[in-house]
């Protein structure tokens, strides 16, 4: 019986692995927490991403207890993407985009960090923001989160279909494609009355398009041009992706399922459009 037990446990434990794979790669998690550019280690953070509120670095995510998430608790680290909250209680940088991971489900959320504690832990201390008052201020943002983020998991919607409803989940959590493809008011929370309709204020100063289905978004795209971008960084008219969203593909929407694709084209069609021209 104990070796049953035991079994079982070993069982459950690589199948969260195994998901949390897979949910890593749909989260994109490499690209932002690798600074590929420097020869970094995967997962071991550093990349730099500048905003227009400054110049921000991703943190160590690998297990290593003293500078990434070893010593982690299971309610740490769901704490850090459901609230934006570190262990010892202080705001994370809504540069994590934890304004969409918060979506997500708590099984999921334990799927992700038990991968990320099956990696070889790095050794690498986070460095420093490069922000200026008032948004490299921690304290600051408790006052931003009460206006710009309402910590709420995603349900199913009773009305629409499980594909929509997958790919709602993938679009508004997982891939937290709104961070991107959201414009943010004067204080960088997300604007939603605008959701998806672009910015010409993205990450690192890159223009980033419409993708609602409206004529100046993806309105004359098919459900099979977006899953073919997804999968493949190629548009409808044969020219390739480019900047964060070439990374986005490589990295990570490329290895989602195809019915995971589809779920997000699916749900992509069905959102208002929007009249937006980055």
């Amino acid at each position: 019986m104990v070796g049953f037990c035991l079994s079982a446990t070993v069982s459950a434990q690589e199948s969260a692995v195994d998901k949390g794979a897979y949910l890593v790669r749909a989260a994109g998690c490499l690209a932002c927490h690798t600074d590929e550019a420097n020869g970094g280690d995967a997962y071991a953070g550093g990349r730099a991403l500048n905003t227009p509120f400054g110049t921000f670095y991703s943190p160590n995510i690998t297990p290593d207890a003293e500078t990434g998430i070893g010593a982690w608790s299971d309610d740490d680290f769901v704490n850090a993407l459901r609230h934006g909250e570190s262990p010892t209680g202080d705001n994370l940088f809504p540069v994590f985009p934890y304004t969409s991971y918060s979506g997500m489900r708590r099984d999921d959320m334990l799927a992700i960090k038990a991968y990320l504690m099956s990696l070889p832990p790095v050794s690498k201390a986070n460095k420093d923001h490069e922000a200026g008052f008032p948004f490299g201020f921690r304290p600051f943002l408790t006052v931003w989160k009460w206006l710009n983020f309402d910590p709420v998991e995603i349900t199913d919607d009773p009305n629409r279909d499980a594909t929509w409803n997958r790919g709602r989940y993938l679009v508004e959590a997982l891939a937290h494609c709104g961070e991107c493809h959201t414009p943010r008011n004067a204080m960088g929370g997300l604007d939603n009355s605008r959701f998806l309709a672009g910015t010409a204020d993205g990450p690192d100063g890159e223009k980033v398009p419409n993708i609602t289905p409206h004529e100046t978004g993806i309105g004359d795209w098919s459900e099979g041009d977006i899953v073919t971008l997804l999968r493949d960084g190629m548009k409808p008219n044969f020219d390739d992706v480019q900047g964060s969203m070439a990374e986005a593909v490589r990295d990570g929407l490329s290895h989602l399922t195809d019915e995971d694709l589809e779920a997000i084209a699916t749900y992509l069609k069905a959102i208002p459009p929007i009249d937006n021209k980055p």
